[in-house]
């Protein structure tokens, strides 16, 4: 689960941010000013930082330039966050090394959609993706978009590989609905809880098929928050 800096001195936009990111699985931590934030990422070793501009003490500007100028943090993804909306402020802001800006006032769901897409690209950066993803007696080819009980092919449509592969990249750990909506669906596409436990429903009934009601209780409900992986044994 990715760890999400947020800094701002507006203690409303900190809670809006927080909520929105903790609404789609990821762990925040917060800061108020510029100095406190270069002393969070010193302590907390986030993923990613969503940066204000117009702070007291030292503004978004200059904790990006000190940030970059370390070379232990110099690749840390930073989305500046700001009510300046000129064309100058987002370019300053970029060259000084920032990944992308959100003006305020700003869809917390576009913000997470950015924070997303930077965390993977970041990850695709450094770590082939996987073609073939194996967990007990459960197997999925990425690239050819089959999976497999043993040796029993499942019959999944689109959506429901997407959930598996969700699961299956990280066995064991809760994934929320929003985390499984986004991953199985396009990014634009709205759907409720209920649509996603239907196809939950049906992705557990397709398992049981292949290896009977063991293979069906491999994916485990988290009670008010999502779904996780069993062991697959």
């Amino acid at each position: 689960m990715a760890k999400i800096l947020v800094v701002d001195d507006d203690a409303n936009i900190r809670e809006v941010v927080c909520f929105a990111l903790h609404k789609a699985g990821y762990q925040t931590c917060v800061a108020d000013n510029g100095e406190q934030a270069l002393q969070r990422v010193a302590s907390e070793a986030p993923d990613l930082v969503v940066l204000d501009i117009l702070m007291p003490e030292l503004d978004g500007t200059e904790v990006c330039r000190r940030l970059r100028a370390d070379p232990r943090h110099a690749a840390l993804p930073i989305i500046f966050l700001s009510s300046k909306d000129d064309e100058i402020d987002r370019v300053v802001g970029l060259e000084l090394g920032g990944d992308d800006y959100v003006s305020k006032p700003f869809s917390p769901r576009e913000l997470v959609a950015r924070v997303r897409a930077r965390l993977r690209a970041l990850q695709a950066a450094v770590q082939p993706p996987a073609t073939r993803l194996q967990h007990g007696r459960l197997a999925l080819d990425t690239e050819q978009y089959k999976a497999w009980w043993n040796t029993h092919e499942l019959d999944l449509t689109p959506t429901e590989f997407g959930i598996l592969r969700t699961l299956l990249s990280r066995p064991g750990k809760v994934c929320t609905r929003d985390h499984l909506m986004n991953e199985a669906y396009e990014l634009n596409r709205i759907v409720s809880d209920r649509t996603i436990d239907s196809h939950l429903r049906r992705v557990r009934a397709k398992l049981a098929d292949a290896g009977g009601a063991a293979a069906g209780e491999a994916i485990e409900t988290v009670h008010g928050i999502g779904y996780k992986l069993g062991p697959c044994t």
